[in-house]
């Protein structure tokens, strides 16, 4: 269905040196009715309006006229210049004015859902797929937007899956996904919230009705240049939660993070509040009182709002705690009762790559074969957090394995630190190829040596199988493995090449070798 422009072009900020004929056309895009939005050509329908967003490879203006070709009825530009056969519309932030538009042609849909954002560096992944569990558990109708793609009930019974290549997507098929939720009918939706959507925009518009901060940790500075600017776009997601028309507001942060402060700072008093430590004299809203670890499962006290009690998860380590105390104030604030989270919270088996034990069957035991993990954590504080949860599971006659690498064309100074922190943590260190991208894997490699002191005691093994399958099969039965970096990803990015590959097939394929 057609939409009046003239109603969009009341949301969006123009451009504040538009020229008398950039008015004239603006004139002309009043009468004009769009029907749907986009910023690829190759998506582009009879009807739409296209957006020349500028990215880091291309220029969306230099693809306008193939838009129009293509039946574009106008485009949106920062530009004052741009000639074409149809209005140009010349705006302040053609990716904010992209996002207002999709909200728009969806009739905002999030105003008919309930969306939870988890933002921070590590642990959004966890933490939103927990969130989901205990919805749909406790009768809510939940969907899911991620790292791993989106997944949500449909009317029909049947789970509705969809991959994209971004932790969020770009305005347009996000503001298209919350759509076909509410036409499911669904209730909640928990979403991963990038750095990157909330700096670029693509969620500008959302209503969302609650926020989570996991915790602030180095990554992608390749972007963001600066670990301010890094935060402060995490921080953004507070001040859309505040700016939002939602009722029944909530905001949690974990509050053994240094910055947690200052994201609650810029709340407002009508919205409700709640933190999380483990730390058991912070006056969180949810404290750990005591834990248990084992290779999987965790057995925690916790203090909360309605007193204290006692948790069995089958996720292990210190920081699937954090993430479990901070479901449990996401959910326990949208008005589920404690009892039903601690229920489904003990039913939830994990999630894909994070802390992923492989076997080589189910009745495999630590007797036949060592301990094998598989991580995604790719940053300094996600590798040492893994380390720390798997040198705990590490027996007195045992050593910690490490196989990793770093990813190309990425933030290239958290090599070396990550380089210290497993040389520093772990007994056997084998770096490898991660996602080399364009870079050369040997560069990558040569960076993350940079911050390892006794290269003797280090394997450098550029193919990531042969890496793999080193550690697998050198090990005793009493060590553990750590497999960090790619977790989930069932693919390897080689230049301008990308092939099959998952670091837990070639974990278990080795694991059959090892066995005979």
């Amino acid at each position: 269905m057609s939409k009046p422009l003239s109603q969009l072009l009341s949301k969006i900020v123009l451009h504040p040196r538009l020229a008398q004929g950039g008015k004239k056309q603006i004139d002309q895009a009043q009468k004009l009715s769009i029907s749907g939005v986009s910023c690829h050509t190759g998506k582009i329908k009879p009807g739409d309006a296209f957006f020349c967003v500028v990215g880091e490879k291309l220029d969306g203006n230099n693809y306008a006229v193939e838009a129009v070709k293509k039946g574009a009825v106008c485009v949106f530009s920062e530009r004052l210049d741009l000639q074409l056969a149809v209005p140009v519309i010349s705006v302040s932030s053609v990716r904010n004015a992209l996002a207002i538009a999709s909200n728009f042609i969806f009739d905002c849909p999030s105003e008919r859902l309930r969306v939870l954002g988890v933002t921070g560096t590590n642990g959004k992944t966890t933490t939103t797929h927990l969130v989901e569990h205990i919805l749909n558990k406790s009768g809510k109708k939940a969907g899911l937007i991620g790292t791993l793609g989106a997944r949500w009930p449909k009317s029909n019974g049947e789970i509705h899956n969809e991959k994209f290549g971004q932790t969020t997507p770009q305005a347009p098929d996000f503001q298209n996904m919350l759509s076909r939720m509410v036409e499911n009918s669904l209730t909640h939706v928990v979403m991963e919230v990038s750095s990157h959507a909330l700096a670029l925009g693509h969620v500008a518009g959302t209503q969302f009705a609650s926020a989570c901060l996991t915790n602030v940790t180095q990554d992608h500075l390749d972007f963001h240049k600066s670990m301010e600017h890094y935060w402060q776009s995490k921080r953004l997601l507070f001040e859309q939660l505040t700016e939002s028309a939602q009722e029944n507001k909530s905001a949690i942060a974990n509050a053994d993070d240094v910055l947690a402060s200052s994201f609650l700072s810029v709340l407002t008093a009508e919205i409700r509040k709640y933190t999380y430590s483990c730390n058991t004299k912070s006056g969180a809203s949810l404290n750990l009182l005591s834990a248990e670890y084992g290779f999987d499962q965790s057995r925690l006290t916790i203090a909360g709002p309605d007193g204290e009690f006692a948790l069995k998860t089958k996720i292990s380590g210190p920081f699937n705690t954090y993430n479990a105390m901070a479901a449990i104030l996401i959910c326990y604030a949208e008005g589920i009762a404690m009892v039903d989270i601690i229920k489904a919270l003990e039913e939830f088996v994990g999630v894909p790559g994070r802390f992923e034990i492989v076997r080589t069957s189910n009745n495999s035991s630590s007797k036949r074969e060592p301990l094998c993990i598989v991580d995604y954590a790719h940053t300094p504080d996600g590798l040492d957090n893994v380390l720390k949860a798997a040198r705990a599971l590490v027996p007195a006659s045992g050593k910690l394995i490490v196989v990793f690498g770093c990813g190309g064309d990425r933030d290239a100074s958290k090599r070396p630190k990550m380089g210290e922190i497993a040389h520093r943590m772990a007994d056997h260190v084998i770096i490898t190829s991660d996602n080399p991208r364009s870079e050369d894997p040997q560069k990558i490699i040569a960076d993350i040596l940079a911050g390892i002191g006794r290269l003797s005691e280090v394997l450098v093994e550029q193919d990531r199988n042969l890496a793999i399958k080193s550690a697998i099969l050198n090990a005793q039965l009493q060590d553990v493995i750590v497999i960090a970096g790619k977790g989930h990803e069932t693919y390897q990015i080689l230049g301008s090449k990308t092939i099959d590959f998952d670091d837990r097939v070639h974990a278990r394929e080795a694991l059959l070798e090892r066995s005979g």
